[in-house]
């Protein structure tokens, strides 16, 4: 095989409150796992902090190889802190916003028509917010169905606002309630590109992800994770605008994992993101793999990308099917199944098992990302 020395990896993670150093962490602990079950070594090293992206080095290694890979990783965490900021009634209301726009703006016409399971995750956290209005207005007028004097109203009200406050929010931030109104916010800055801070930040996104495509390198892995697809798409989108040689007498693989580009660009206003999936999807010297999973109810199984945002006639996403189960014991994987976002999260955890897709392998791995679209690594013959 030929192995891949010096890889260059820009990572782009999903909607989660990590910063830099969590995320580095994180893979930390997943590169770990990795090498023990394929049986290699690995060793990471300090993270460099720089203003809109952090950075650091992975030597894998093995018998017969060794590949070096410089990971970048631009996390959105001070955008998921400004969303979260202001009292839980702001985020609510922002939160129906959103959604209003959504809807309004043809998104959840095109989750359904496009992938349901989708749809559902798009109306379940207001569903649950109404649940827990219609509650709280029960015991409110509880006064008012048995007849009691006007008075009583009094004591049912702040009844109901305690219930409210002290029983129910608590109960559905553990189905990440208020988490999932943000991200829907994030959704839509990101489709409108109205937020001046939004298109800042990615900017500055752009210049940084420039800048660590001038190293020289075997291979250029540019993957991300859930709405992190959406920011790749627009820093890249963007770098290909400006600098339409970026990527010339360079092997990219663009990785898409668990993607939701559709969340946002199926949303109207989204015309320029729509526009830069389309410049990546011409770039001769891009190979997009569109890694999806059909256990995995939050991204669009099955469904071509470049075409669905108006791009038919350009080359289509490889699409690269994956299970979770194969990744994991029997017990690790029945304790996460009925938990949807940590299903969500396997893309870029550590394995259990040696399966046909690994997230190491494709940022640290000894061969070609594209080799996951020719059946990933073999479980009998490892690396």
């Amino acid at each position: 095989m030929t192995v891949i020395s010096k890889r260059v990896v820009l990572h782009f993670p999903g909607f989660e409150p990590l910063d830099g150093r969590a995320h580095i962490a994180r893979y930390q602990r997943s590169a770990k796992q990795s090498a023990a079950v394929w049986d290699f070594s690995v060793l990471t090293g300090e993270p460099e902090y720089g203003p809109d992206s952090t950075s650091f080095k992975v030597r894998a290694s093995a018998d017969g190889w060794e590949t070096n890979s410089h990971i970048h990783v631009f996390d959105h965490d001070a955008l998921v802190e400004k969303l979260r900021a202001g009292s839980r009634a702001t985020q609510i209301l922002s939160g129906f916003r959103s959604a209003l726009q959504v809807i309004a703006f043809g998104g959840m016409a095109g989750y359904f028509r496009h992938a349901w399971r989708f749809g559902l995750f798009f109306i379940f956290p207001f569903l649950m917010m109404i649940l827990g209005f219609a509650l709280s207005a029960t015991i409110a007028v509880i006064p008012i169905g048995t007849e009691l004097p006007a008075l009583h109203l009094l004591w049912s009200v702040a009844l109901a606002l305690c219930f409210f406050i002290f029983a129910f929010l608590p109960f559905a931030e553990r189905f990440y309630t208020l988490h999932l109104f943000a991200d829907w916010r994030m959704a839509v800055a990101l489709a409108w590109m109205s937020d001046p801070e939004f298109n800042q930040w990615l900017d500055h996104c752009a210049t940084a992800a420039r800048a660590a495509l001038s190293e020289t390198a075997d291979e250029y892995v540019i993957s991300s994770h859930s709405m992190g697809s959406s920011v790749a798409a627009h820093v890249i989108g963007t770098l290909l605008e400006r600098y339409p040689d970026i990527f010339a007498g360079k092997r990219v693989i663009f990785a898409t994992l668990g993607s939701a580009i559709l969340q946002c660009a199926l949303l109207r206003p989204a015309q320029l993101l729509r526009s830069r999936v389309g410049l990546i999807a011409r770039c001769d010297n891009v190979y997009w793999l569109d890694v999806q999973c059909l256990t995995d109810a939050i991204h669009f199984y099955k469904v071509p990308v470049v075409a669905v945002c108006g791009h038919g006639y350009l080359r289509p996403a490889r699409m690269v099917f994956i299970r979770v189960k194969q990744m994991l014991t029997v017990e690790h994987y029945r304790k996460i199944k009925k938990d949807l976002l940590r299903v969500h999260r396997q893309y870029v955890l550590g394995p259990d098992l040696r399966a046909p897709f690994d997230f190491t392998l494709l940022t640290a791995g000894p061969r070609s990302g594209s080799v996951f679209a020719e059946g990933g690594y073999s479980k009998t013959r490892g690396l």
